[in-house]
């Protein structure tokens, strides 16, 4: 493909094999020095802050907005396997070819005889024939579970994981005794001035947090994201009120900037 395609795309072919040839003509000779300069450790933060971006664009229901940061994502996949290519390790062609053929395997209730009549039973069969292909049978059940999320996704993926062979509260009312129990013990821990035994069992108060959100079937991410956007939505709200009156942040005392959070509050923000 000539660098005139590459440009205009008028070679007709896969816009995928576009992609690929300019991320290939940017890290040659005399392309791009900071694209050239870059690793697979290098670009990791791009790659967490485009999957965060993608997620953004999903829950705003904006198709213009995901389909340009779907493509951003995209371009990370293609540029690990570009890097990947120029050392004869494996291409983007392996790369497509093993998930191709992890679907097929881990799905034989389409592909195969296998009967998978709802959604649960087709996660269990996905999580034993993981388990199977990993050799995990004797190695410790929640071995590998999310490794490399943020913390909060995978602690949800952990009670997931954990609930599938029953380890789990019977009913609601046992996670919020947890949680209440989690925030005594970290009282007591503050209390006694135990620093070290504050943090751990405010991470605890967290993580039964996070369990009560997995029982009642919500996202934690999505609940923490709804949370942000309303926090910086009614602070936003309480600085107009704040500026309205005269005055700035760094000029209003506490008492000021509470009294117009509560109207920011009270006016539905």
């Amino acid at each position: 493909m000539t660098d005139e395609e590459m440009i205009t795309g008028i070679a007709g072919g896969s816009q995928v094999e576009r992609l690929k040839s300019i991320m290939r003509r940017l890290r040659a000779p005399g392309g791009c020095p900071w694209d050239a300069e870059q690793t697979h450790e290098s670009i990791v933060p791009n790659l967490i802050e485009e999957a965060y971006e993608t997620v953004d664009a999903i829950r705003r229901g904006n198709d213009p907005d995901m389909i340009e940061e779907l493509g951003d994502l995209l371009l990370q996949v293609v540029f690990h396997s570009e890097i990947a290519e120029e050392g004869k390790r494996f291409d983007l062609e392996d790369v497509a070819r093993v998930i191709s053929e992890k679907l097929v395997r881990r799905h034989p209730h389409v592909f195969a005889s296998s009967e998978a009549g709802d959604s649960d039973a087709v996660l269990r069969q996905w999580d034993a024939i993981k388990r199977d292909e990993k050799g995990e049978q004797e190695v410790p059940y929640l071995h590998g579970v999310g490794k490399g999320l943020p913390a909060l996704v995978r602690a949800a993926k952990l009670q997931k994981k954990a609930a599938k062979i029953g380890f789990d509260w019977p009913v609601e009312t046992g996670v919020l005794s947890k949680i209440r129990e989690e925030l005594a013990e970290m009282q007591s821990a503050i209390d006694a001035q135990d620093t070290e035994g504050a943090e751990e069992e405010l991470g605890d108060l967290l993580f039964s947090v996070v369990n009560l959100a997995r029982f009642r079937k919500i996202d934690p991410e999505i609940l923490m994201a709804q949370a942000n956007a309303k926090f910086e939505k009614r602070f936003g709200e309480m600085e107009a009120i704040i500026k309205a009156a005269g005055k700035s942040l760094e000029q209003a005392d506490l008492t000021e900037m509470e009294d117009a959070w509560n109207e920011a509050k009270r006016r539905g923000f």
